[in-house]
């Protein structure tokens, strides 16, 4: 399996620094952009951003919370669905499970964009391998990534479902603070450091630090890798030089 590699940024993001950094992406040869859906933020109208200013590049949320965000109230009409990926997730709502089934059956009847669920237990990635176009995986090592790729074949039988897996990597060593407190952060969240302890690791462990192709190349055993980019600061310029080191990345890759 060789991995298609996408860029992800969070929807604080300027739309008119979507605006530019998309084409440039595409232009690079990144399969998608994906943008986080954080509080304040809008990840569907940095998509539309990148829409008008790119063709063929992939559009993608990671992921919106539906205890935030109703599924009936997502307007993406005017997205083009052949190359959309809504990911959606269920935030802290009581009934996750049910919260989300709930909202991949809204979602269908509503738009031909493929569907991820963003999943951290089994009885979510089970509801995505059944009812969903993919599962986004979220802070895994390349070793856990690949047992949870076979849990998803194993549960989805004959259907076709995508692993993606978002990554939280530096290619700058200014950004490295940024990426520790980015760790720290999730580590302090109940459900992220039940996880970290299942897995006998350390939230910095499920980071890319730098290393180029050969480490990049460790996590082809996913369909498709998202490098969330975390940069000094965060700006266009800052984007841009993270979008040029990390391209190079994946040209470089060894063949799976």
């Amino acid at each position: 399996m060789r991995a298609a590699v996408s860029l992800g940024i969070h929807s604080h993001t300027p739309v008119d620094a979507v605006r530019v950094l998309a084409p440039r992406l595409e232009r690079l040869g990144f399969a998608a952009l994906w943008i986080n859906d954080v509080p304040g933020g809008d990840s569907i109208s940095g998509l539309r951003a990148a829409a008008e200013s790119t063709s063929t590049l992939g559009l993608a949320t990671g992921v919106i919370p539906l205890d935030r965000r109703r599924a009936a109230e997502l307007d993406v009409r005017d997205l083009p669905a052949e190359r959309t990926t809504l990911g959606i997730g269920s935030g802290q709502a009581p009934h996750p499970v049910r919260l989300v089934a709930d909202g991949l059956a809204a979602l269908r009847a509503a738009t031909e964009a493929r569907l991820v669920v963003g999943a951290l237990g089994p009885r979510m990635r089970r509801l995505a391998a059944e009812k969903a176009d993919g599962v986004l995986l979220n802070w895994l090592t390349p070793e856990a990534a690949a047992e949870a790729d076979r849990e998803l074949r194993r549960a989805a039988g004959e259907r076709a479902v995508r692993s993606i897996l978002y990554i939280r990597t530096i290619a700058d060593a200014a950004a490295r603070p940024a990426l520790e407190r980015e760790a720290d952060s999730y580590g302090a969240i109940p459900a992220y450091a039940a996880n970290f302890d299942r897995l006998g690791i350390r939230p910095i462990e499920a980071t890319l630090d730098g290393g180029g192709g050969e480490r990049l190349g460790d996590y082809d055993v996913v369909d498709e890798v998202v490098l969330r980019a975390i940069t000094p600061t965060g700006g266009l310029a800052d984007l841009e030089r993270f979008a040029e080191e990390t391209a190079a990345w994946f040209a470089d890759r060894p063949h799976a």
